[in-house]
């Protein structure tokens, strides 16, 4: 909902505060008033909020290209990043079975896939 509203007291665009009524430490409520001319509604359902105006359409669906797949099913998989021998550190990616620097996105021939979970070793 819009917080801006058409105030039927003064009849100009404002915005509409929320300020809270408290009785001692409970807040028991809310009043609602313009901002512009401090008129005091009655209630949430009396207040003539502006209406949203609609986004213009610039474009159709027509006008969407086809999706581009630029990937072929399973492609993708044969990068060093899904390697079992990919290692990252903070400082280079590292190839432990070429002993080379590499890029996740490189690819080799000697590529092993990394198990779905990866085994941590017991340290304590």
């Amino acid at each position: 909902m819009s917080i801006e509203i058409l105030c039927s007291e003064c009849g100009a665009e404002a915005f509409l505060s929320r300020e809270p009524v408290y009785e001692g430490f409970s807040k028991i409520g809310e009043t609602l008033s313009c901002s512009a001319c401090g008129f005091v509604f009655a209630s949430e359902e009396v207040v003539p909020y502006k209406e949203k105006e609609a986004a213009p359409t610039i474009f159709t669906d027509a006008d969407r290209s086809a999706k581009v797949e630029v990937f072929e099913e399973g492609e993708n998989k044969r990068l060093c990043r899904y390697c079992a021998e990919y290692v990252v550190s903070p400082f280079m990616q590292f190839c432990s079975y070429h002993k080379k620097e590499v890029q996740a996105t490189d690819s080799c021939d000697d590529f092993r896939p990394a198990s779905e979970d990866p085994v941590s070793p017991d340290l304590f």
